[in-house]
């Protein structure tokens, strides 16, 4: 979900509300496109290194490549054509696990690429909608639901996804009526170190509450929670999509209003404390709405690259400026921690791989 918020710490022109700013076009494209053989709406990702990667999406779709994306293969979980896989997490070319969402809520897990799939977990929950799963190693992992209850719903793993349970209620951080998560693209949650863990919230607002999305941020595995308001405008088509931290102080949110995807205004935000605080950048934002954003680590240098259905943004000063480099339209995209390898992936099965390196070295 998505909400609205009324403040800007920037005045924004209206050149930059509209995506395509002049002076701003790509030159060429940052994507090579790849057969995946499904038209599967794509929105799941998981890049384990140059050579692998899973995806995930509609119609129970899990497809993956082992040699670095000249084949993908389908390796679908058996009578799932009716679960939409909204995010993954592989650790190898063998082992991941898929979550779905909507009611019945998911999780599948394979050890054998994806020749057979176990069920590990099932939530029959009427509200139950998984936005994102992430690990922070190969054995603790935490999942997280729209809110149940009026209270953020996460789970956890400490064997690799075998088995799961929900936080207890005093773990559960409250939210506003209405609030919630989008799923657009799996990465409205972010992990790092040992324990931390970022996740964004929108969703409509009652009129005696503030219309901002929000970040919750746990420095503990979710013990303890800090929650941050942040200068993005949260309706219910509107807010954080996605969100991503090059280092424990430095992160990027990113979103927009889908239903206005060339609209630049209120579609980024960034923080240097950690996520206690966020802010607008000083410079032009992403060309429009953004349903994804992830690290790319290139000679040691962090730049975030943002994608949505009006094509793809980078910034190379923490978040602060960003330029368009691409306008094909891709819901997800992920990196090898290295910058080695890269891909994106969107609707009609559409994959495509990162060619676009000399743009930053």
């Amino acid at each position: 979900m998505i909400r609205l918020i009324g403040f800007w710490s920037i005045a924004l022109t209206t050149a930059a509300m509209v995506s395509g700013q002049e002076g701003n076009a790509p030159t060429k494209t940052v994507w090579e496109l790849q057969s995946s053989g499904t038209d599967a709406s794509l929105r799941g990702l998981s890049v384990v290194s140059d050579q692998i990667a899973w995806a995930s999406g509609t119609q129970g779709t899990v497809i993956k490549t082992t040699d670095g994306g000249v084949h993908w293969i389908r390796v679908d979980v058996p009578n799932a054509d009716r679960l939409d896989f909204r995010d993954l997490h592989a650790f190898d070319d063998k082992t991941c696990v898929v979550i779905n969402a909507g009611s019945p809520g998911f999780i599948f897990r394979t050890v054998d690429g994806g020749a057979t799939w176990s069920e590990v977990y099932r939530n029959e929950g009427e509200s139950i909608f998984f936005d994102a799963i992430s690990f922070w190693d190969p054995n603790r992992g935490i999942a997280f639901s729209d809110p149940q209850a009026g209270r953020l719903l996460c789970i956890e793993t400490g064997d690799g996804g075998r088995s799961w349970a929900a936080f207890d209620e005093s773990r559960r951080p409250e939210m506003h009526p209405g609030e919630a998560a989008f799923a657009a693209s799996g990465t409205s949650m972010a992990v790092l170190g040992e324990r931390t863990v970022w996740i964004a919230t929108g969703g409509e607002h009652g009129p005696d509450q503030e219309a901002s999305a929000r970040v919750f941020s746990s420095e503990d595995g979710g013990e303890t929670w800090n929650v941050a308001s942040t200068p993005i405008a949260s309706t219910e088509s509107a807010g954080i999509f996605s969100i991503a931290f090059a280092n424990t102080d430095h992160g990027v949110v990113v979103g927009g209003d889908y239903k206005q995807p060339n609209f630049s205004i209120s579609n980024v935000a960034i923080t240097d404390d950690s996520g206690r605080h966020w802010r607008a950048p000083l410079g032009s934002p992403p060309s429009g709405y953004r349903s994804a954003v992830a690290v790319l680590n290139i000679n040691f240098e962090a730049h975030f690259v943002a994608v949505g259905p009006t094509g793809s943004d980078i910034s190379s000063d923490w978040g602060n400026s960003w330029r368009s480099i691409d306008k094909t339209s891709f819901n997800a995209l992920a990196f090898t921690p290295d910058g080695r390898a890269g891909w994106a992936v969107g609707g009609d099965g559409r994959v495509g791989k990162w060619v676009g390196g000399d743009l930053v070295r």
